[in-house]
């Protein structure tokens, strides 16, 4: 086509098209198959729809038991079985007629189950070789129907117990083209794991089992429907760490209930596939619920890191629109900004309740270094205010090994004058430790405090300073490593935060107002957000049908691109009914200022200085990262030790 256009003369499109015109078939009634093989596009995009679509059948008819095997990535074949309540005998034919559905009542504003549609099994059928077996609780015995690329099977007898099995054989034969478009057998496997896992989820009271063609094997135990129970489901799928290192969640809002779990911010994942999320109970990939967790976790993540979560909301069906694509992995909230401002402010709270918290898994990475004979510790690398011990390393050159620069030297014990004098474990280094009063920065601020009373807090006493950036603490069962720097730095830019947002941003008034021409919709929706916006020092206002004038910017910003910050909102309001693009460019700069301002690496601290370090980052939320996402600290299990020493 492209060729076309660019090396024909002209008149030669209006040629093209008379002769598509004039070969153009009349109108006419597609065939049954023709449009369930059309449905079965949109349906039907791989074998792990066809999973996701009988599941869900079985589970809508209160099924206990689900089995899944397959063969071939379940291009050759997919069985489901289940202990449901079963198809009656003639209902069997309706079951694969399209538009046909038990679940659904006169209003298609009131859906209460997975499926609804009444499109997935004709659709299956027009593409595959399917058989549905199915007895109710009942009947004397099963029935069976069968449909092969459209064609559907006279009804027949069958021996089977109660509930239902479906099986599809040789998936897309009847569609050779859509075959082009599969993945390879273990892709297709591991997507079809992943539907299930998703919906299970959703249903720890019922077993799940995954069988492939392979002899993998997925079994998922019932784990009860309650809190002790959904939590064991989760830690079934997604990890037996999970359950350590999260946060419950649960919160309600103007009638949208919110519950689940998140991760801690030092648990996190390369990519945001963990991130399970759910709709009255259906599992959903929505992008206003991503962009919310990532919203949430904005100033406790690495840009490149994501956190781990479960989210449940429970709403009035009339309030979101699950009929938005027949896949119904997308829905449509009628309040968005309720839904997105619930998701963001029940995470940030349950992170500030939480307290102070490491990962589990960093003292099982911490022990796998100690080990003899294992890898390097991979630095995840330097920032601004960062320093690496590689850097350090290099820094030494090619002049030979220099023992004051290198960052593996011994410690000073105080017996070598090669040695520079250091803080270290020196016995009169310690006794700084153990004596005199110990200063700390919250309300007991100038009290001594005995060290046994130390040793009981999360962060324990500080015993040393290695390496002149980090603090090493002891508490009464653990010890415990922190990057001063990066703790500081959290610690700094939490008080600048909350300097910021307890009362209005301070502004500058422009000499000219800035004029910026919109889209008459987008005018009107900052102007409805225009008293918000002026809590964050910009002062906007309509000026005329399509356009704002801008009169005041947040001083923080200094010179800024008016333009292109006020569009960057009108976007964002679009989307998200929220103006969280100017608080987040506040809270960038406010972080900047942190990492500036807070004790540099290298700095010498004295006992008390390091104590009060540790006492403010237990009292202050969000302190178990830094500003990049970085852990503050690192804590070492007295246990996890003495395994090292071969003491258990």
């Amino acid at each position: 086509m492209y060729a076309l256009e660019r090396d024909s003369p002209p008149g030669c499109w209006a040629q093209l098209y008379e002769s598509m015109y004039a070969k153009a078939m009349p109108i006419r009634q597609l065939s049954e198959t023709m449009i369930n093989q059309i449905a079965a596009g949109e349906v039907i995009e791989r074998p792990a729809s066809v999973v996701k679509e009988l599941v869900e059948n079985a589970l809508d008819a209160g099924a206990s038991r689900v089995e899944i095997v397959t063969a071939g990535g379940g291009l050759s074949l997919i069985r489901v079985t289940d202990d449901g309540s079963g198809i009656a005998e003639p209902e069997l034919s309706l079951a694969v007629a399209r538009h046909c559905t038990s679940k659904l009542s006169d209003d298609i504003h009131d859906i209460r189950s997975l499926g609804f549609r009444g499109e997935a099994l004709p659709s299956i059928g027009s593409v595959a070789r399917l058989s549905i077996r199915s007895r109710t609780a009942r009947g004397d015995s099963a029935a069976e129907i069968g449909i092969e690329g459209g064609r559907v099977s006279a009804v027949k007898p069958a021996a089977a117990n109660q509930g239902t099995t479906v099986e599809v054989r040789d998936l897309f034969f009847a569609t050779p083209a859509r075959l082009k478009f599969m993945k390879g057998e273990r892709a297709e496997s591991s997507a079809t794991s992943d539907v299930v896992k998703r919906i299970a989820i959703a249903f720890p009271s019922v077993r799940f089992t995954l069988a492939g063609a392979d002899r993998s094997t997925l079994e998922l135990p019932a784990t009860g429907d309650t809190p002790d129970g959904r939590l064991a489901r989760v830690a079934q799928v997604m990890g037996k760490d999970f359950p350590d290192n999260a946060i419950a969640i649960d919160a309600m809002r103007d009638g949208v209930h919110l519950a689940g779990h998140v991760s801690i911010p030092s648990y996190t994942r390369a990519n945001a596939l963990q991130q399970y999320a759910y709709v009255n109970g259906r599992p959903v990939r929505d992008k206003l619920i991503a962009g919310a967790i990532r919203g949430a976790f904005a100033d406790v993540l690495p840009r490149d890191r994501h956190a781990v979560t479960v989210l449940f909301l429970t709403l009035d069906p009339a309030t979101v629109d699950v009929n938005v694509h027949p896949a119904k992995a997308d829905v449509r909230f009628r309040d968005p900004g309720l839904v997105r401002g619930l998701i963001v402010g029940a995470i940030r709270e349950a992170l500030a309740g939480a307290g102070i918290r490491a990962a589990t898994t960093g003292a099982t990475g911490m022990m796998a270094a100690f080990r003899p004979g294992a890898a390097p510790y991979a630095h995840p690398g330097p920032t601004s205010g960062h320093r690496s011990y590689e850097a350090a390393y290099h820094a030494s050159g090619s002049s030979g090994f220099d023992p004051s620069r290198s960052p593996h030297r011994p410690l000073d014990m105080g017996y070598s004058e090669m040695w520079p004098q250091r803080n270290g474990f020196a016995e009169s280094e310690q006794a700084a430790f153990d004596t005199g009063p110990l200063a700390s920065a919250d309300t007991r601020a100038g009290t001594a405090e005995p060290a046994e009373a130390l040793l009981g807090m999360v962060l324990g006493a500080a015993r040393a300073q290695v390496h002149e950036n980090y603090i090493v603490a002891q508490t009464r069962d653990s010890l415990v490593i922190v990057d001063q720097h990066a703790a500081h730095e959290r610690l700094v830019y939490e008080a600048l935060k909350n300097a910021l947002h307890s009362r209005a941003v301070p502004s500058q008034m422009l000499l000219l107002p800035e004029i910026v021409d919109l889209p008459e919709e987008d005018a009107e929706r900052l102007a409805m957000h225009s008293q918000t916006l002026a809590k964050f020092g910009l002062g906007l206002e309509r000026f005329g049908p399509g356009a704002v004038a801008v009169r005041e910017t947040p001083s923080m910003l200094g010179e800024t691109n008016v333009q292109q910050l006020v569009r960057d909102l009108a976007d964002e309001i679009a989307d998200n009914d929220t103006v969280e693009t100017l608080k987040e460019r506040l809270d960038k700069i406010a972080a900047t200022m942190a990492c500036h301002g807070s004790v540099r690496s290298g700095r010498l601290l004295k006992a008390e200085e390091m104590n009060a370090l540790l006492r403010q980052m237990e009292a202050t939320p969000g302190s178990g990262t830094c500003n990049h996402g970085r852990p503050t600290y690192i804590e070492l299990k007295l246990a996890d030790i003495e395994r090292l020493f071969g003491r258990r």
